[in-house]
């Protein structure tokens, strides 16, 4: 069993174990404000960066302390489309916290990236903040993805759906998913494959909006993915490590933005 494999076997143990109460987020979250749109502020004419809050992974350890709404007040200044920010602690050592303070801190979409699999974890992402929420393809039977997509339809939230091969693409794109991403790392053994994931982006239509995700870290990077049709690229390590993310941002940006 891979990392993926067995990450998803302990969040759907722990939810077994100490189940959310999906009814009172739900009272919370119909109290709301409209979510930010996420696919809106993807379809750019150049390619965007969505910013993540990344303090460690499974495949780097630890990676820098960093203080969320300070980094992504920094990346919002310095040309940020929205900020991903992982709660789960144990591997990435995030919190609903930290998604909690970037949205309170930032005007941009903020997307909430963890392993969910019950509609709840939708809800409770909503009530802390996030305007859209990571759906891992390979985390989800069929059934369970358009369960998935429903309820995060209800709340009037965004989804990045996330693919790591050809077989998790079909599947995404038999959705109605808008913004659908191609991971760069697969989660099971944790290797990067960048050429892999760009031949797989130049397979999603030019409807909807494709992200590519992971390792990456310099401008010529973005320029690849935008050549492969990504509207926007996501990246955590090579800023959360940088002296000055706005700078680094900027960098990968061609400092037009």
């Amino acid at each position: 069993m891979g990392y993926l494999s067995e990450k998803v076997y302990g969040v759907k143990r722990g939810l077994e174990d100490y189940p959310l109460d999906g009814s009172a987020l739900l009272a919370r979250a119909a109290l709301l404000p409209p979510a930010r749109s996420f696919a809106d502020t993807l379809r750019t004419a150049e390619t965007s960066v969505i910013a993540e809050v990344k303090r460690s992974s499974p495949s780097a350890g630890p990676i820098a302390d960093v203080d969320p709404a300070r980094f992504a007040e920094a990346c919002q200044a310095a040309g940020a489309a929205a900020i991903s920010v992982l709660t789960e602690p144990k591997d990435f050592g995030g919190s609903l916290a930290d998604l909690q303070a970037v949205h309170l801190a930032t005007g941009v979409p903020v997307l909430r990236k963890d392993f969910l699999v019950h509609p709840a974890q939708l809800i409770e992402a909503r009530v802390n903040g996030a305007d859209a929420a990571l759906l891992i393809a390979a985390c989800l039977t069929g059934a369970e993805l358009k369960v998935m997509l429903v309820a995060a339809s209800d709340l009037g939230l965004g989804i990045l759906l996330e693919t790591h091969g050809r077989e998790d693409l079909e599947e995404a794109l038999a959705t109605d998913a808008e913004v659908v991403g191609v991971n760069a790392r697969d989660l099971e053994s944790l290797a990067v494959d960048e050429a892999r994931a760009l031949a797989l982006l130049r397979e999603i239509p030019p409807d909807r909006v494709a992200v590519l995700e992971s390792g990456i870290s310099t401008r010529a990077q973005v320029e690849r993915a935008g050549e492969a049709g990504a509207s926007a690229v996501l990246v955590g390590e090579a800023l959360v490590r940088a002296p000055d993310a706005g700078a680094k941002l900027r960098e990968m940006l061609g400092g037009s933005r």
